[in-house]
């Protein structure tokens, strides 16, 4: 592809509006994991969240296409964002340090590279396709999705601050990009290709099942918590 030409421009815009959508998950998953940890330690976890997302996605973008040979990654992806979306809602206890709510900068740290892992396959899937083999525009799609990633952790930080029960959303997001990747494994397609309401079934069993489990556990926990004080 011929730099600066129409067809160049035309898939930047492509890759831009990819990264506005999909780096949207890692800003909620950065801003869920580090909203337990002390204020000075907050933008430390935004800063070097962002970097351990983009070195994840420069590394799975050189190897996208192995990748794509790997049978089941989607499906083993979705069912892992599943686990970390209602692990975003549960209440951690003492001695979780690697649960994605540990009140440690390490703990917040495991979380965020772990879901940008897993997330990371539809980003590097979305940016590879519509580079159409042109580097350059792998590498300009990454350096955009730094601002879009640390800007977005920052305000959804600040909001999950004001209105705990954004965590909520946040979690539903996940659940739905899980649901999208299980729904995408190409093992898979006989199941969901033919059947609409499958596909449709499989969004809200998965968004409702990690709302009511996330709540339950929060809830169920909050006695148990006060009766040790």
């Amino acid at each position: 592809m011929e730099l600066f030409s129409a067809p160049w421009w035309s898939a930047l815009l492509a890759i831009v509006l990819i990264d506005l959508v999909l780096a949207g998950d890692n800003a909620i998953v950065i801003a869920l994991a580090a909203r337990n940890l002390p204020a000075n330690l907050q933008k430390r976890a935004i800063l070097w969240g962002t970097v351990g997302a983009v070195v994840v996605r420069s590394t799975m973008t050189i190897g996208v296409v192995w990748l794509l040979k790997i049978p089941g990654l989607m499906l083993v992806g979705g069912l892992g964002l599943v686990w970390i979306a209602y692990k975003l809602l549960a209440p951690a206890g003492e001695g979780t340090e690697h649960q994605p709510q540990a009140s440690t900068f390490l703990g917040a740290m495991k979380t965020i590279v772990v879901a940008d892992a897993l997330m990371g396959v539809d980003n590097v899937l979305g940016v590879a396709g519509a580079a159409k083999g042109s580097f350059d525009l792998v590498v300009i799609g990454l350096l955009i999705s730094v601002p879009i990633v640390v800007w977005g952790s920052t305000m959804v930080l600040k909001l999950v601050e004001r209105f705990p029960a954004i965590t909520y959303v946040g979690a539903a997001v996940l659940a739905y990009t899980a649901a999208h990747m299980i729904i995408s494994e190409p093992l898979l397609d006989e199941v969901y290709d033919p059947n609409l309401a499958i596909r449709v079934a499989t969004y809200a069993l998965l968004i409702g099942g990690v709302l009511t489990a996330g709540w339950w556990a929060a809830h169920h926990r909050q006695p148990v918590d006060a009766s040790a004080t």
